[in-house]
């Protein structure tokens, strides 16, 4: 008699973390959502991960190991010995909720999403929270919807790797070997190819970090890295086939987006600030003009990229681009 196959699989690459492996699986087997099964790899540790796992008595746990050849090469086998149409991923250093999964699963029948993610809490190893993170964390917590989480895509990847739910055809052999994250390269390419996205407004992961975690520590996820690859995904997607580009920010980290569109050979007729510093001067041959200067000039086929970081200031120009007719997610992208 053939085996059903479970509705969800949930995959999770580890090396060497003999401390946190099992609550990051029990965490998932001992969830409210139980048709299920968890492929976990184990990528060559040198401690006691493996015996920790073997300790588990659950027959949905499918255990193997491999050579240590890196997080990508885990996830990938991982993935290739899932059974489910669905894949969750899963880190061996973080805590999903009891309702995780279930919570997940009924979001994606209900709305009809291709990758589901939901709300984090960003804590230490012993559950407190990172008051350093806050910010970031109420970052990721504001973005939940389809038109959210692709508008801001190529300010950092809105979803938290760990937290995500989507269909199979996600997950296999799209987590690419590079010098870079290859998590934000393996969900800016989905995103890319039309996937519909969304998160459930509930709870569902502890992220926790730590000074060993592998994006403190690894050059794929410096500052450089991310840039590359937002950029990569940006010239593939919004601004294919774009030569005109307005930048909203004229600011550091504006500056940065306008060297680099300029260097890529797009016409910028104008930047916007709200600074009167700024207004009126001209910064790598490009007038600075304020908002209510672009309200009187603004041509609708022209893509804005909005390169700002101020609190509050994405909502504030969403708003003043909206009533433009200048819609996040199709003609506004946020950068950073």
């Amino acid at each position: 008699m053939t085996k059903k196959k479970p509705l969800i699989s949930v995959v999770l690459p580890v090396y060497n973390a003999e401390s946190t492996i099992l609550d990051a699986a029990c965490s998932i087997l001992d969830g409210t959502f139980q048709d299920l099964e968890l492929v976990i790899v184990d990528d060559g540790s040198t401690d006691q991960t493996l015996d920790r796992l073997k300790s588990i008595n659950d027959p949905r746990l499918v255990l193997t190991k491999t050579p240590h050849q890196g997080v990508v090469a885990a996830a990938n086998k991982a993935a290739s010995m899932a059974q489910a149409q669905w894949i969750a991923r899963m880190d061996a250093d973080d805590i999903s909720h009891p309702h995780r999964l279930e919570t997940q699963w009924k979001f994606a029948m209900q709305n009809k999403c291709d990758i589901i993610s939901g709300l984090v809490s960003i804590t230490d190893l012993s559950g407190n929270p990172v008051q350093s993170m806050r910010r970031y964390e109420d970052w990721l917590n504001s973005l939940t919807t389809h038109e959210d989480l692709m508008a801001n895509r190529f300010v950092e990847l809105p979803m938290v790797n760990p937290s995500i739910l989507a269909r199979r055809e996600f997950f296999l052999d799209k987590c690419r070997q590079g010098d870079f994250p290859e998590d934000y390269d393996q969900w800016l390419s989905a995103f890319e190819s039309g996937a519909k996205a969304g998160k459930t407004e509930s709870l569902i992961l502890d992220w926790r970090d730590h000074e060993n975690r592998l994006t403190r520590n690894d050059a794929r996820y410096k500052q450089g890295a991310f840039d590359h690859c937002k950029r990569h995904y940006l010239l593939s997607g919004p601004l294919l086939n774009i030569r005109k580009v307005i930048l909203w920010g004229a600011g550091k980290t504006g500056k940065s987006w306008l060297s680099w569109l300029l260097n890529k050979g797009f016409e910028i007729p104008y930047a916007i600030d709200v600074s009167p510093r700024k207004i009126g001067q001209c910064i790598h041959g490009v007038r600075v003009i304020s908002p209510e200067q672009l309200r009187t000039i603004y041509d609708a086929e022209i893509p804005v990229l909005a390169a700002v970081g101020a609190s509050g200031a994405r909502e504030l120009i969403e708003a003043f681009m909206e009533n433009l007719r200048c819609i996040k997610g199709k003609k506004l992208w946020f950068v950073a």
